[in-house]
């Protein structure tokens, strides 16, 4: 079937796109997921931008927009703030078209990520360290842009970009049609924008998903309110999705296309980063494990339909695989902290070991408290188990044998502090 692909309601042209990209991107594979079909009752495909030539999507609109640049513009150079996988993009598209670059990032941003940067960019950039924040960062980097007279290219808030995330979807419908449900993640908004705008025209029939983290709702709280809206803060810890708010231009999109939003606990994103290495070998970030996490919340709405899930990117820090393991933890009720007061006798803590505990229990964390007075205050206790159910026996137990404790995992202000 021919597909014309130039969205004039939304001023977009991504037969453009596609043009401008055909020989810098892969076309990457959607990949029917044996397990998590047979999960949900339903055939799962996943669309494998972790596979991408600088591991995910962000490349197809960074060189979109800069090749879009006239040429006498484009040699004066090109300037963007990020930290994550713009950045990358950005290097990537600067050294393809060997230009100059100036890429932008938050002094705290890990060696990892500079070094990626850089290596994308292979001498076609140069990284400056500017501000404690990515908004410091990005305040920065727009001014260095009018000052030396270059381009700024915004990681969604632009129709080149968005242009150039549209032919994901795309190259979708290429390899599959009549699909059901399309699940995306969401962050500034231009990837759900541009691959929304396209199925809205080819798949007008597909219900459009787009998922955020809870903890950095952005374009729940747009959609809600008309208009986009700054958050006040955020949890950063599914950061290729986390954004105080989303772009005007992907918006305007987004309110047009999407079906419904979704949030999901970065807990669950844990899990699901864990088990898609675990049963399929597929290595994915916090984002781009996003669109799997929210299949629990259509498991009997997709039931014997044809779904997709855009796995947006796989840059993924090794480092972070400590915490991500222990978030998933306590999402699944397997890992608990409390601060308990032993009583001051002798065999009160072998009485706890051998009689609170039940027999798949361990204490994987055990620290005494100080006091200001130097004084012994109460233990803070880490205990993991194979079944969340036996957390109310735990819990039985501790009262029956009167052991004077405080769960604190639900306690925002405690565990941030203590854990």
């Amino acid at each position: 079937m021919q597909q014309q692909s130039t969205i004039t309601g939304f001023g977009l042209d991504i037969d453009a796109a596609r043009v401008k990209l055909k020989d810098v991107v892969k076309h990457t594979p959607l990949i029917y997921n044996a397990s998590l079909s047979k999960k949900y009752n339903c055939a799962v495909y996943l669309k494998r931008e972790d596979l991408q030539i600088v591991r995910s999507y962000k490349l197809r609109g960074a060189y979109n927009m800069i090749s879009s640049l006239p040429e006498d513009q484009r040699a004066k150079g090109v300037v963007c703030a990020s930290a994550g996988n713009h950045a990358q993009g950005f290097a990537y598209s600067c050294k393809v078209l060997n230009i100059k670059g100036i890429v932008f990032m938050p002094i705290i941003t890990p060696n990892q990520k500079v070094r990626q940067t850089k290596m994308f960019g292979d001498g076609n950039i140069e990284i400056k360290l500017v501000g404690d924040t990515f908004d410091d960062c990005a305040a920065a980097a727009k001014a260095y842009t009018e000052a030396n007279g270059m381009s700024f290219i915004p990681p969604f808030d632009h129709p080149k970009v968005i242009e150039g995330q549209a032919t994901v979807g795309l190259e979708i419908l290429e390899d599959l049609q009549d699909i059901d449900y399309l699940f995306a993640p969401v962050g500034g908004g231009g990837l759900i924008a541009g691959v929304g705008a396209y199925f809205q025209q080819v798949s007008p029939d597909t219900n459009i998903i787009g998922v955020e983290p809870e903890g950095a709702p952005s374009m729940s709280e747009a959609l809600k309110q008309g208009a986009p809206v700054k958050l006040d803060s955020i949890d950063p810890f599914v950061d290729g999705a986390a954004v105080k708010r989303v772009g005007d231009y992907p918006f305007d999109i987004c309110k047009e296309v999407i079906d419904e939003m979704v949030l999901v606990n970065e807990g669950k994103v844990c899990s699901t980063i864990l088990k898609l290495y675990n049963e399929d070998a597929i290595v994915v970030e916090p984002a781009g494990a996003l669109s799997v996490a929210a299949l629990d919340n259509f498991s009997e709405s997709i039931k014997g339909k044809k779904v997709v899930c855009i796995v947006s990117g796989s840059n993924n820090d090794i480092d972070r695989m400590q915490e991500i393991k222990e978030r998933s933890l306590q999402f699944e009720g397997l890992k608990h902290f409390f601060l308990i007061r032993f009583a001051q006798r002798p065999g009160a803590l072998k009485e706890f070991v051998n009689h609170v505990l039940g027999p798949t229990d361990d204490i994987v964390r055990f620290e005494y408290m100080q006091k200001h007075n130097k004084e012994t205050g109460p233990a803070l206790v880490g205990i993991e188990m194979q079944d969340k159910a036996d957390y109310e026996r735990l819990l039985e137990n501790m009262q029956r044998y009167h052991i004077n404790f405080t769960p604190i995992n639900k306690n925002d202000n405690l565990f941030g502090y203590l854990i």
